[in-house]
C-alpha cells in the first residue's frame, strides 16, 4: 500500500471516528435504547464502492477500536464488532450486485445485517434468546438509519467523487 492510499485510508477513518464521538455526544432521539442513526457508515459505505475490502475493513475496525477507546466503554465492542463483520461482508457481496447509483439499498442491507450482528452476540453474552424480541424494533430502525445514511453516502459520492 503506497503512502498516498495510506493516508486517504487514515482520513477517512479520522472523519468516522469524529463523526462516531459526535453521535455518542448527541441525545437520544428515539426514545428506544439502542438505537442510532449510525452516522459513521456514511464513510463506511462510500469506502465500500471507492476501496478494496480490505482496506475498508481496516478503516471499520480502527475505528470501532478508537471509538471504544474514546467513548470508554470497551465491553460494547463486542457488539459492534460482530455487527460490524455481518454487515462488510454481506456489503461487499452486494457490491458485486448493486450499482453504486443505489448505494443506500446496500447501505440499508448493511443496517440490517449490522442489528443481526448485534443480536446474536446479545444472545451469546446474555446466554439468552429473550433478546431476540428486540430484533423487529432494531430491523425497523435499520432500515430507516440505513436509507438516511446510504442517502448520505450518495450525496457525498456526487459531491467528492474519487476526489478523497
Amino acid at each position: 500500500m503506497n503512502t498516498r492510499k495510506l493516508t486517504k485510508l487514515s482520513l477517512l477513518t479520522a472523519i468516522a471516528l469524529i463523526i462516531f464521538i459526535i453521535e455518542m455526544r448527541l441525545p437520544d432521539l428515539s426514545g428506544i435504547p439502542g438505537v442510532k442513526l449510525g452516522l459513521a457508515n456514511i464513510i463506511t459505505v462510500y469506502a465500500l464502492y471507492h476501496f478494496k475490502a480490505y482496506e475498508v475493513a481496516m478503516v471499520v475496525f480502527v475505528r470501532i477500536l478508537l471509538g471504544s477507546v474514546f467513548g470508554g466503554n470497551m465491553s460494547a465492542m463486542i457488539y459492534s464488532l460482530s455487527g460490524a463483520v455481518l454487515c462488510l461482508a454481506g456489503m461487499i457481496f452486494l457490491k458485486k450486485i448493486i450499482n453504486e447509483k443505489y448505494i443506500w439499498l446496500s447501505s440499508v442491507a448493511g443496517a440490517i445485517l449490522h442489528n443481526t450482528g448485534q443480536i446474536l452476540a446479545a444472545m451469546a453474552v446474555t446466554r439468552s434468546t429473550a433478546v431476540f424480541a428486540y430484533y423487529p424494533v432494531l430491523v425497523v430502525s435499520g432500515c430507516i438509519a440505513g436509507a438516511f445514511t446510504g442517502i448520505c453516502a450518495s450525496i457525498l459520492i456526487k459531491r467528492v467523487g474519487d476526489k478523497i
